[in-house]
Order: structure tokens, then sequence, then C-alpha cells
């Protein structure tokens, strides 16, 4: 079809696509688009295609009334800290006052602002929206959660 044009957004998932017959068509799909839309489609596939968090965190962590505390164990850092409180988290996301209240009922002392400024810079945390205080794992964090932390610790228990 001539003037037809297609573009391929990546995303966490896989892949948009989008058409139009002029850059201009495409343009105001993009902006008609609402800002949450890929977190939204993200967040359904990945909690349709992987396996309950839940049952993935058995014996890691407990859920209370208050959120996800750590109960192993076993040793693991800062960052894996939070990262699994995060993981544990609904939506995989938290506000750092909140993740430093889990950590402290998990008997975890560590400076969250901080770790998550430095895991921001790493790639395993990011801000949905500057103008709230909730971090968030990216798709690089959840993976590091999930092939490195719980296997190093699932592997010991």
């Amino acid at each position: 079809m001539p003037g037809h044009l297609r573009i391929k957004v990546k995303a966490p998932f896989g892949e948009v696509i989008i058409e139009g017959d002029s850059a201009q068509e495409i343009l105001n799909i993009l902006e008609a688009m609402p800002s949450e839309f890929i977190g939204a489609i993200s967040n359904m596939v990945s909690s349709k295609l992987t396996m309950p968090t839940r049952a993935q965190l058995e014996g890691i962590v407990e859920y209370t009334t208050e959120g996800p505390v750590i109960t192993t164990r076993e040793k693991f850092t800062h960052y894996e800290a939070i990262g699994l409180v995060l993981y544990a988290s609904d939506e995989k996301s938290s506000a750092a006052t909140h993740i430093d209240r889990l950590l402290q009922s998990s008997g975890v002392k560590a400076m969250v602002p901080a770790r998550l400024n430095e895991m921001t810079k790493r790639g395993l945390v990011f801000k949905p929206n500057p103008a709230q205080p909730l971090y968030k794992l990216t798709t690089q964090g959840d993976k590091w959660i999930e092939e490195e932390v719980l296997s190093k610790l699932k592997g010991r228990t």
C-alpha cells in the first residue's frame, strides 16, 4: 500500500506495532496512547505467563499485612533485599520509606534511598513517575531477581 507506514516499538513484553497512512497519523496515535499503556500491558502479560510470585518466594519471603517480609536465614546483600521486597510487592513497586520499614521488619538495616539510587544507575529499578516516590523493578531487575538472587537463595535451602 503506497504511503502506508509501520513502526515497531520494543517493549519489555515484546513489540508494539503502530501503523498509519502518514507520519502525522502515527504521531497522533502515539500522542493519544495513555502513558501507562506499555506498563499496563507488560504487567498483564507477565502476570499471565510467569509462575505466581508467591510460589517462587516460598521459604524466602512471608506476606504480612504490612507487605512482604524477608524470612530466609541465607546471606544476601542490601541490593538483593531491596530487590526481593520490590519483586514481592504489588505491581513490583513500592516507596523507599515503605521498603525501609519492610526491611526493618526483616531485620535488615540498609540506607534504602542510597541503594535505590545506585540500583537506578545499574538499571535494576526506575521511577515510573518522577513526581511520585514509587520505585519499580525494571525488566532487567526482574530477571536479576529470578535468575540470580532467587536461584542463589533457593539453591541453599
